[in-house]
């Protein structure tokens, strides 16, 4: 993993520096920042391979950035682009009069060869992550996308929230994101059926729509993993399909909907207690979902091999190299 931080730069250099270094050599735009702003300007960067493709995650002051002609020029790139506005809304300029508001939250795709012009609406600042994929036909599946120009996708679309669920969980520790190489071909299919792009019948697309709602179930089981009352029916009926196609999603991983919620369940729960040492055994266990402080000490015991009592005692290796190192 590459990362960068302006805060080892001296305040009168942070700006030139990441228009020069992180605009256009690196993303091939153009930069603008009032000039009176610019010595309080600071920013973040890191950049992970995942497989072809690279994962970027960007925090910084707010400035106007775009992409020109001579920009395309000097630094062309035959990639598709996926990127997640976490913070930091704008409006998006495509040309000829096309405006686009882009949401905190939203999905931005399109092609990397095409112009645009980016105006933040406000001036505290934005994170995004994006991913830039290099473009094959196989990719692609023979669709034309040269002249995609990046655009949000439909905020409340089923196909956006697959391919949020499958960003989100690329972007929750980008240490791993390199095991993610088939998700990200995966999003690129659904972002292109989104945009009209490519046909909903083929083997590629529904393997694709596979894996979407199996990364959205996933992080509904997560998002709830809190509520004892979590029914599988209930994920079906947020996802919009059957009980038997819900099932269906976790066959091939060797985990059933149910085990995958115990799996997370118990992962939250030791976490905690190791975090929140003043919460007791019992309100942690009945914080993360189950109902029977007896099934939480039986199914921690067989997947840990202790106790909730001794995995409390038990300091974490980085805890211990934190204490051994303020020694």
């Amino acid at each position: 993993m590459l990362t960068f931080s302006t805060d080892a730069l001296r305040p009168q250099d942070r700006f030139e520096h990441w228009c020069d270094v992180r605009g256009k050599s690196l993303f091939g735009v153009t930069i603008e920042l009032d000039r009176d702003k610019r010595p309080e300007f600071r920013g973040r960067f890191s950049a992970t391979p995942v497989g072809d493709a690279v994962l970027a995650e960007m925090s910084a002051s707010s400035y106007r950035v775009s992409r020109t002609s001579s920009d395309i020029a000097r630094v062309p790139s035959n990639s598709l682009q996926l990127a997640w506005q976490v913070r930091g809304p704008g409006h998006l300029n495509i040309g000829r009069d096309r405006v686009h508001y882009v949401h905190n939250g939203d999905l931005v795709f399109g092609h990397s060869n095409l112009p645009f012009f980016s105006t933040p609406e406000r001036t505290d600042g934005f994170h995004f992550f994006s991913l830039k994929i290099p473009v094959t036909s196989e990719l692609v599946l023979g669709a034309r996308i040269e002249d995609a120009p990046p655009v949000a996708l439909a905020r409340d679309a089923s196909l956006t929230r697959l391919v949020g669920a499958m960003f989100r969980s690329l972007t929750r520790d980008p240490t791993q994101a390199g095991q993610f190489a088939g998700e990200v071909t995966h999003m690129v299919r659904l972002a292109l059926l989104a945009r009209g792009r490519l046909r909903p019948r083929q083997d590629e697309i529904r393997a694709a729509l596979h894996a979407g709602y199996l990364h959205a179930a996933r992080e509904i089981l997560l998002r709830d993993l809190h509520r004892a009352s979590l029914t599988p029916a209930a994920v079906a009926v947020e996802l919009g399909i059957s009980l038997r196609q819900l099932h269906a999603l976790f066959e091939p991983t060797g985990l059933s909907l149910a085990r995958t919620l115990t799996a997370a369940r118990l992962k939250e729960a030791k976490r905690l207690l190791s975090s929140m040492q003043d919460r007791g055994i019992d309100e942690i266990a009945f914080s993360c979902g189950f109902d029977s402080i007896a099934t939480f000490y039986r199914v921690f015991r067989t997947t840990y091999g202790m106790t909730p009592g001794d995995a409390r005692r038990v300091q974490p290796a980085n805890s211990a190299n934190r204490v051994a190192t303020a020694r």
